[in-house]
């Protein structure tokens, strides 16, 4: 998932404090093109997680940075400057009941959809992945009939991107979530890392993709994953984001948010399933 920080000004340790112009210019494009908000008194990574394009640009500190941020040619360094700021944590079958819901509901989809119509399932904001291939696992075990499914993946991060197209995970990373009997299944080992099988591989696809873009030409989903991610986006934004999910989500699918999101006062194209905490069907579907 892509998260928001925030850095307080004067946090700099190695050279002069962050002016409010620096300040103004790093967060005015993390909300322009990620919709994340900074705030000037919680956060305290600004440094670390920009330390690394300090190095390589040569740059002494954030406000030689934002200088050449307001520059000519800048659009690459804003690119990987909002990368730089978003957090991507993942585990496989994170939080559990989400996973537990797909695999009561998938099968009444299946049996509702024409033979060979694919289940088509979005993990937005998907990071390295382990949310898509733990869905592409629920799926493969559910064993039905032969049903096609296709798991589209997404995130703002390009280097997250990749690693998911990958699909190898180190030993810390499939112990997360990750029983031993689906490690041993769906995973073969190579070296100390463990790399998803080709058919589970081949279902999950993923694309660099930013949440506030235009999304219409994807099509229609079965379900929709995008957990913890409108925590940090303002109430705009949260509103447009699900308005954007609503209209690509089937009359009878279903969207799942993290356990401290929420759609109410946000919009009225989604409701909550009925018993079930984080999950949603458009307006007249519900239950």
């Amino acid at each position: 998932m892509s998260a928001s920080i925030a850095v307080p000004f004067g946090s700099a340790p190695a050279g002069p404090p962050i002016s409010p112009d620096t300040f103004n210019t790093i967060a005015g494009l993390a909300k322009t093109r990620a919709g994340i908000v900074l705030t000037p008194d919680k956060g305290y990574m600004l440094d670390t997680r920009l330390a690394t394009i300090l190095r390589r640009d040569n740059l002494p500190n954030l406000n030689a940075l934002a200088q050449k941020l307001r520059g000519p040619g800048a659009e690459p360094l804003m690119k990987d400057v909002v990368e730089a700021l978003t957090t991507n944590e993942s585990s496989f079958f994170r939080d559990g009941k989400p996973f537990e819901h797909v695999a009561r509901i998938v099968p009444a989809l299946h049996a509702k959809r024409p033979p060979g119509q694919k289940i088509r399932i979005w993990s937005a904001a998907c990071s390295t992945g382990q949310e898509a291939y733990s869905l592409a696992i629920l799926l493969s075990e559910l064993g039905l009939a032969n049903r096609p499914f296709e798991i589209f993946g997404t995130d703002l991060s390009r280097e997250v991107v990749e690693r998911a197209r990958e699909g190898l995970f180190t030993r810390f990373e499939v112990q997360r979530g990750l029983a031993v009997q689906r490690l041993v299944k769906h995973f073969a080992q190579e070296g100390a890392a463990f790399r998803i099988k080709p058919v589970l591989r081949a279902a999950c696809r993923f694309e660099e993709r930013n949440l506030l873009g235009e999304h219409r030409a994807l099509g229609q989903f079965d379900l929709i994953f995008c957990r913890n991610v409108l925590i940090y986006f303002d109430m705009p934004t949260k509103a447009k984001v699900l308005g954007a999910l609503a209209a690509q989500l089937a009359p009878d699918g279903a969207l799942y948010l993290g356990g401290a999101e929420t759609v109410m006062g946000l919009t009225d194209r989604l409701v909550p399933l009925p018993g079930e905490r984080g999950v949603y069907g458009p307006v007249g579907k519900a239950g």
